[in-house]
Parts: C-alpha cells; sequence; structure tokens
C-alpha cells in the first residue's frame, strides 16, 4: 500500500512540475511583456523598466522559473503588484475563508447524496426515488450561481436567517462565521449533491445485484443490514471517484459564488487579480489550486485501497 501510493506521489509531483512550467511560459515567456500587460499600454518606459527589474524580467527564463520554484518552497511567492503586500499574506488570509467553505460544500453535498442516493437506490421506482431524480435533474441544470442568487433572495433578503453578503472573519466567533458561510456553501453543494445521489444510487444498485449479496441474503441476513453492511461500503468506490473530481469543480465554483456572496477567498482573490493584470498573483493562485487537485487526487487514492482492499495486491 505505502508503494503503491508513493508511485503515485511521483507521478502527481511530476504532473505539478509540469504545470509550474506550462503557467511559467504561458504568462512570462510567451510572446508579450508581462510588465506591459500589467501597466497598460500607457505606460511611461521608465515605469515600465522599473517593474521588468522589479519582477526580475531582465534575468534569464530559466533562471526567473528556478527562482520562482526555490521561492515557493521557502514560502515566498513575491509581491502583489496590486496589493502591494506579499502574495503569501494574500493567500494566506483568504484560504482562511476558501478552505472552511469547500469543506463545508462538500460535508453538505455527502450528507444530502449518500443517503438520498442509497435510499433511493432501496427503493426504485417509489416516491423517494422519484424524488431524488428529480432532485439530480434540477441540481445538475441549474447553476450554482442561480442557486446562490435564489438563497441569497429567500433566505437572506426576505426571511433574514442569514447574512446577504460579506464575512467578518472568524475572530468574531467560530459559530457566527459558519453561520456567513452556509448559504454561500449550500449554493456550492446543491449541483454537487445531485450529481453524487445520481452515482451513489447507480453504484448501489449495481452491488445490490452481486451474488455475495444474494447470498447474505440467503443466509438470513435481514435487507437493511445487508444493504448498509455489504452494499453501501463496496458501492463508495465510484463515489470517492467522483468526490475528488468535484473538489475541482468546488474551486472552480467559488470564483463565482464569493463574488455573489462578497466573501474574500480565494476565489474573489483570483477574479481581482485577473481584472487588474495582477500576474503575479494570478500564477500563485493557479499554480495552489492545482496543488490541491492533485493532493486531493493522492487523498482519493488513499481513500480507494482503504476501502477496496483488492486494489492492495496490484501494487
Amino acid at each position: 500500500m505505502l508503494r503503491t501510493l508513493a508511485r503515485r506521489l511521483a507521478g502527481l509531483v511530476a504532473t505539478l512540475a509540469l504545470i509550474s512550467l506550462a503557467l511559467f511560459l504561458i504568462i512570462e515567456v510567451l510572446p508579450g511583456d508581462p510588465a506591459a500587460i500589467m501597466l497598460g499600454t500607457s505606460a511611461q518606459a521608465d515605469t515600465l523598466a522599473a517593474l521588468r527589474h522589479q519582477m526580475g524580467l531582465d534575468e534569464p527564463a530559466i533562471a526567473r522559473y528556478l527562482g520562482w520554484v526555490g521561492g515557493m518552497l521557502h514560502g515566498d511567492f513575491g509581491i502583489s503588484y496590486s496589493y502591494g503586500v506579499p502574495v503569501s499574506q494574500l493567500i494566506g488570509e483568504r484560504l482562511a475563508v476558501t478552505g472552511p467553505l469547500t469543506l463545508m460544500a462538500t460535508l453538505i453535498s455527502l450528507l444530502i447524496a449518500i443517503p438520498l442516493g442509497v435510499f433511493a437506490a432501496s427503493r426504485p421506482g417509489r416516491i423517494v426515488d422519484q424524488g431524488a431524480t428529480l432532485f439530480s435533474q434540477l441540481g445538475i441544470a441549474v447553476p450554482n450561481f442561480w442557486i446562490g442568487l435564489l438563497l441569497l433572495m429567500a433566505l437572506s433578503l426576505h426571511l433574514g436567517w442569514f447574512p446577504a453578503s460579506g464575512f467578518d472573519g472568524w475572530d468574531h466567533g467560530f459559530w457566527q462565521g459558519l453561520h456567513a458561510l452556509f448559504l454561500p456553501a449550500l449554493a456550492m453543494a446543491v449541483p454537487q449533491a445531485a450529481i453524487l445521489a445520481r452515482v451513489t444510487r447507480a453504484s448501489v444498485i449495481d452491488v445490490m445485484n452481486e451474488d455475495f449479496v444474494r447470498t447474505a441474503r440467503a443466509k438470513g441476513l435481514s435487507r437493511s443490514r445487508a444493504l448498509w453492511r455489504h452494499v453501501v461500503p463496496n458501492a463508495l468506490v465510484p463515489v470517492a471517484t467522483m468526490l475528488g473530481l468535484q473538489i475541482s469543480y468546488l474551486l472552480a465554483g467559488a470564483v463565482l459564488v464569493e463574488n455573489i456572496f462578497s466573501l474574500p477567498g480565494m476565489g474573489r482573490l483570483a477574479y481581482q487579480a485577473l481584472a487588474q493584470r495582477d500576474l503575479v498573483v494570478i500564477k500563485n493562485v493557479v499554480l495552489l489550486f492545482a496543488v490541491i487537485v492533485i493532493v486531493v487526487n493522492l487523498a482519493v487514492d488513499a481513500l480507494y485501497l482503504l476501502l477496496d482492499p483488492r486494489l492492495r495486491g496490484r501494487s
């Protein structure tokens, strides 16, 4: 098991190196002047020269790339042109919002999708199954930013149960912070829960038709015990696959949802950096998103080995 994870970790590190190289080439090496992009075409020549020197653009490309990677390994992501502060400080502040927001959205998605998918599969054709199908269709069809707007109008502006926008920070209390993040997390979770519920239902139905389940039932095991003891654990492998993919969608959805709810998270930072043409922030934020996705994929691989012992023998 450890050998398998080590081999996959090496592959993911190589993937991350290729992503960082491609990102560097696109932003700093391909035709075009990064300093002119950031300052605009009307910038003075001396201002452009000063920014090029500040960004190290007068050095060879290989030296700039190695300096960027080496700095990141030591926690130095450079200085933001727009904000005038270290990028590491910006990322740390914004991760304190996006991290809990993504975890809440993932947890809400699981709490909705797995019970709904399991109960729908155990009662095919009945009202629970029909309701799960309707929920999946609506959740997949409606984008998360529309769900966020509907939740904002209904639960914030009309009923006043949740704040309409903003995040006061964790210093004002843990539960108050969770309360402020609940609506955007729900908006991000509903589309993913719809997909996950459909995958769970299909996986549970497939496992229920396996021979070992029929054997367990023939030995006198009740339907509910066979379902939760044998069917559900074996049906979670494809669910874990989809859950790993959903982290990427949640990070992408955070860009829209955080702007709708005015949350100072990584998604809004990426949007603002793009609008302000802050290439220093953009390349570091994009690479950080790639690192998060790679770490999640490694965690999903480890979860595979825990859920299905048969995979351990294939290493």
